[in-house]
């Protein structure tokens, strides 16, 4: 079972500390309500990949570490096999002692889109909601963030996260917590929090922007990353029970209607520095992810919609600022 003791101990004398009073025991309950049929071979898996210990690690260019010489080709194929167990590997990529994972988004182009719109990352505590596997944690602590942590409640994400730490050297600077941002007290004691590829999952997204705000320091920076349409701050599309194959999407507003939504949560500084439509070079099937991906997902007639005859996904970036 994964422990979080060593978190507990980071956080003790930090302003997240009043996660203490609450946050453990939402954790043991969440262990002990897992029921997700794989969950304990993954667990397994974690525990037989070896400790390693980087000779090099890069996580400003990538999430890549090596050895001081090659993994033999027996240790190689064991620790490929073991990382295979724990498809599919939808974030990322990895390359980790000459093992590539080739996850089903390209994260590294969304990080690239994103980096140059933050303030300097340096020395900062960070939330990422939604974090899933944990890949950009890991690129915010290359970016010299001083602390990360991630939540997400996937059972999957939680075991990939930690089996790639365990391959880093159990990296303390990052964590990923088995959470949702509701579950969380209100601490603003996050310098940035980022929330990527949520907003249009939730069914009150109003909500969501003021549980972000209530994370932030005053004056601390939001990063959004979320699904949207083309049209002015009035435009909302509200899909019908599926779109581009997901269930769960409740809202998809345009760019200017999120930033009038953050104006109006009492966000500042508010700007749309990114827009661009996901192509199937940055979210597609590979031999770690093995499914249905956006290929499938678009109108083989017209790939400017979905399949179901929504716009195709287009994404923008939108920074804001907490008051002082």
């Amino acid at each position: 079972m994964t422990e979080f003791a060593r978190f507990w101990q980071q956080i003790t004398v930090t302003p997240l500390a009043p996660w203490l009073e609450t946050v453990p025991a939402l954790i043991a309950q969440w262990q002990r309500e897992t029921r997700h049929g794989q969950f304990k071979a993954w667990q397994n898996t974690i525990e037989h990949l070896p400790l390693m210990t980087p000779y090099r690690l890069d996580l400003l260019h990538g999430v890549i570490a090596e050895s001081a010489s090659p993994l033999s080709e027996g240790q190689k194929t064991g620790i490929t096999r073991l990382l295979h167990g724990l498809k599919p590997w939808r974030k990322g990529p990895f390359s980790l002692y000459g093992i590539d994972i080739d996850t089903e988004w390209r994260s590294d182009m969304k990080w690239e889109r994103v980096l140059p719109h933050l303030s300097p990352l340096a020395g900062r505590t960070i939330l990422d909601v939604g974090c899933g596997s944990g890949y950009h944690l890991w690129r915010m602590i290359g970016a010299g963030a001083h602390f990360a942590v991630g939540i997400d409640p996937t059972p999957l994400f939680l075991c990939q996260f930690e089996a790639v730490r365990k391959l880093l050297g159990s990296d303390d600077r990052a964590h990923l917590l088995p959470l949702g941002i509701e579950q969380l007290p209100p601490v603003a004691a996050f310098d940035t929090v980022f929330s990527m590829g949520v907003l249009y999952h939730r069914r009150s997204p109003l909500d969501h922007l003021w549980q972000l705000k209530d994370q932030l320091v005053s004056g601390g920076e939001l990063v959004l990353e979320t699904l949207v349409v083309e049209g002015d701050e009035q435009t909302v599309l509200v899909p019908g029970e599926r779109y581009a194959a997901m269930r769960n999407v409740w809202f998809i507003p345009s760019a200017p209607a999120i930033k009038l939504w953050l104006e109006k949560c009492g966000f500042i500084d508010v700007r749309i520095v990114d827009c661009s439509v996901t192509t199937t070079q940055e979210q597609r099937r590979t031999t770690w992810m093995e499914t249905e991906s956006l290929a499938e997902f678009l109108n083989p007639q017209d790939p400017t919609l979905t399949r179901e005859g929504y716009p195709a996904p287009q994404r923008a970036i939108i920074i804001a600022k907490k008051p002082e």
